[in-house]
């Protein structure tokens, strides 16, 4: 066992990192406070090959890894989760392009996506349904020729309405309305489709600087090309897609759960108190300690998971754990920061108490701890029904 990074490795997270808190870092209150996606920050991540790493060379990418993607998303959440979270869902949306798409979608629709300069998003979510992807009302109606004509409405969608969106990956129920078993099918979608419209943005109470908002189709008519994959197999392919999303968000809660850390020890080394430095007194550094510990251990199942993404080891197990432990341990982070931050960290200029009100939709996105808790259940070969 090696728990050390290449120096290649080393090299990425570095550079990355001296980019995130240099650039990022200095403006995340002020894109919090205002709501603002920041077109240049994410064009800037393009240009440095952020949102290239995981892609095939073939399609413009970096050839890297899983892994590496870890390693870079990591970096961007410890500066901002919520930009963080926009590049991940645009990188784990590319991807589901790149495994199940034609040569002409991924000719035509990635380039953009690999080099940065566009963003993308995929839309399961409805207002009536998350984690029951088979509770889905969004309906798609053959129409002869290949064509399509989708009707219905998505929810709490990020990256579909930035200046800069490009697409969405669309999940509809495509079998005839007579059938008792639906079926679905996943449709690339384009920002400029006809009936297709984008609402206005939710007020959140964290990821306020990402763009998340519910999406319209009325009689949103698509041809064949807008198919990806093959008809009706739309479910099992927004599922792969969210295993990606699942480890790339726990990346995103390990670079908060970071920061949060970097921050209690920094103010207990400054903040004085009952004559000389906080970090001095034991139960602080109590909860300085266990920061540590989770963060550490957040670190090690995550990085294990996106291994052996890379090794081809299919673990959904392993991928739930890190989606579970990494989501929770960033919320349990940020309360103790706050926590070491006194009546300061109730502040909303004190970083933590960003932290805590970003991380708080993790363990709901993107399948929620409890639905991992279940999935996890299932690994260990228990019957878990759904």
């Amino acid at each position: 066992m090696n728990f050390d990074l290449t120096p290649e490795q080393k090299e990425l997270k570095q550079a990355i990192h001296d980019f995130a808190q240099a650039e990022i870092a200095p403006r995340a209150e002020a894109l919090d406070r205002d709501g603002e996606f920041p077109v240049d920050l994410f064009q800037r991540l393009g240009e440095m090959g952020v949102q290239a790493i995981p892609f095939p060379k073939e399609l413009g990418g970096l050839g890297l890894g899983v892994f590496e993607a870890v390693l870079a998303l990591e970096e961007i959440a410890r500066a901002d989760q919520s930009l963080a979270v926009s590049a991940m869902v645009s990188m784990a949306t590319g991807l589901t392009v790149a495994r199940y798409g034609t040569d002409e979608q991924k000719a035509k629709w990635l380039p953009d996506i690999v080099s940065g300069q566009k963003i993308c998003s995929i839309a399961g979510t409805e207002p009536d349904a998350g984690s029951d992807t088979g509770g889905f009302k969004t309906r798609a109606t053959e129409m002869g020729n290949g064509s399509w004509s989708l009707t219905g409405e998505k929810a709490f969608i990020t990256n579909a309405g930035t200046p800069i969106s490009s697409f969405t990956l669309i999940l509809a129920v495509s079998s005839p309305k007579e059938e008792e078993k639906k079926k679905f099918t996943l449709f690339l979608t384009p920002n400029d489709a006809d009936g297709y419209s984008r609402g206005k943005l939710y007020n959140k109470m964290g990821w306020k600087s990402s763009d998340t908002r519910p999406l319209y189709l009325d009689d949103c008519v698509l041809g064949p090309d807008a198919v990806l994959g093959a008809p009706h197999s739309g479910r099992y392919l927004l599922h792969k897609g969210y295993q990606a999303a699942r480890l790339f968000l726990a990346a995103s809660s390990l670079g908060l759960a970071q920061a949060s850390l970097d921050h209690a020890i920094s103010y207990a080394k400054e903040r004085q108190a009952f004559g000389g430095p906080i970090g001095r007194l034991q139960l602080v550094q109590e909860m300085v300690a266990k920061m540590a510990l989770k963060t550490d251990s957040a670190r090690l199942v995550t990085y294990r998971a996106a291994w052996q993404v890379d090794e081809g080891i299919e673990d959904l197990g392993a991928l739930s754990m890190a989606k579970l432990h990494a989501t929770e341990v960033g919320s349990e982070v940020a309360n103790l920061a706050i926590q070491v931050s006194g009546g300061w960290g109730f502040m909303d200029d004190c970083p933590p108490s960003r932290y805590l009100r970003d991380n708080r939709i993790c363990t709901i996105g993107d399948g929620s701890s409890q639905i991992q808790t279940l999935l996890i259940a299932r690994a260990c070969g228990l019957d878990v029904q759904f």
